[in-house]
């Protein structure tokens, strides 16, 4: 693929989360596409975009007046692209069936609508709850068995369940023409939803180049860094990872602290994520997220998902700088407590992670990557 054959191709991309949608579109930029984005900033999160979707009102009321406001306004700058890639069913702050009116004029009014596959809905809780599941664990299921997520927010399984939510995703994905997947296990969900050959894995676009290398000298005290949602905390595994850091600390408090931000802007994180030393992610997840592989950028040692099967997927051979995380408490702990115990280590992961993520993640790789399956499936 020349990259000149991409110099003024429209697309637009349709919500963002952890930030993806709008680093994806600075790597299509750099390589001469002409890129829209249409997101609500990730709540919280508050990251760029050019076209705001954000819903102001919770009420019945607000939805009626988003739902007016978006087919009278907006709508008309969701149309005329070469190329769209929409996030996933729930790319609105809207009921299904509203949703659903948008998705059929979107798909109707542009060249070629795709999938950028980076968040759940109800096609991969089927892969997760399948008996021939590929996955050994995720946050709904350990083993085949419920997970604490599963019995304890047991209306969150039913609400993705819903007959309308159903009927939304088969809408959407009837519209879609393949999938590039964020991480392997969304990944492994898309190939059982789209044909052959309609799927490609895109891996989450990093900015690297304005990321700044932080070479660690061995400190006197480690920094541990949680970010937590609370509204999320069992799904990550967030209340684990605190309990196993205060644990080390409280064993260690002249070699560890910890410090812990709770849904704060993507600003605030990164300031504060960039004051420590290691960054403790997540546990349920086979592959290292936005955050994690943001850190890793900057030379931080990170704790979250890094399963054989990853490292396999993307056929990294020599180099795997990210600390598995156990899914068990004690064994999750004794994890905690090595790196804090060995702190000498520091450096010299922190500068193999920036290799990876330049390697595998930067936004110009990533770009490349989706731009070949839309060129070759448009």
């Amino acid at each position: 693929m020349k990259e000149g054959e991409n110099k003024g191709k429209k697309i637009l991309l349709v919500a963002d989360y952890s930030n993806f949608h709008t680093t994806l579109a600075k790597g299509l930029r750099r390589l001469g596409c002409d890129v829209t984005l249409a997101s609500d900033g990730g709540t919280f999160m508050q990251t760029d975009r050019d076209i705001d979707i954000s819903r102001r009102y919770s009420s019945k009321a607000g939805g009626l007046l988003h739902a007016a406001s978006l087919a009278l306004t907006t709508l008309r700058s969701l149309r005329g692209y070469d190329i769209v890639s929409i996030r996933d069913p729930q790319f609105l702050n809207l009921r299904p069936e509203r949703i659903g009116w948008f998705l059929d004029r979107i798909v109707r009014n542009n060249k070629a609508c795709f999938q950028s596959f980076l968040t759940t809905d109800v096609r991969f809780l089927d892969m997760l709850e399948a008996p021939d599941s590929p996955l050994r664990y995720s946050e709904w299921f350990i083993d085949g068995a419920p997970s604490r997520l599963r019995v304890s927010e047991a209306w969150r399984w039913e609400e993705w369940h819903a007959p309308e939510m159903r009927r939304l995703a088969d809408r959407f994905y009837a519209g879609m023409r393949g999938a590039v997947t964020a991480l392997y296990e969304y990944h492994k969900a898309a190939e059982r939803i789209y044909p052959e050959g309609k799927v490609a894995y895109g891996g989450i676009p990093i900015d690297v180049d304005t990321i700044a290398l932080r070479e660690i000298d061995r400190p006197r005290k480690v920094r541990l860094f949680l970010a937590r949602d609370r509204r999320r905390m069992l799904e990550k595994g967030n209340d684990l990872l605190e309990e196993a850091a205060r644990n080390v600390v409280a064993r260690h408090p002249d070699g560890a602290e910890l410090v812990i931000v709770e849904n704060v802007t993507r600003r605030q994180y990164i300031e504060t994520m960039q004051t420590c030393h290691v960054v403790l992610d997540q546990i349920y997840s086979y592959t290292p997220a936005t955050m994690a592989l943001e850190s890793m950028a900057a030379g931080l040692t990170v704790v979250s998902g890094a399963e054989p099967e990853f490292y396999d997927f993307i056929g990294e051979k020599e180099n795997f700088p990210i600390i598995n995380a156990p899914i068990e408490l004690e064994a999750l702990e004794k994890t905690i407590e090595e790196i804090v115990a060995t702190p000498e280590l520091l450096r010299e992961r922190g500068i193999r992670g920036r290799e990876f993520v330049t390697k595998h993640n930067h936004m110009e790789t990533v770009a490349r990557r989706f731009l070949k399956f839309w060129n070759d499936n448009a």
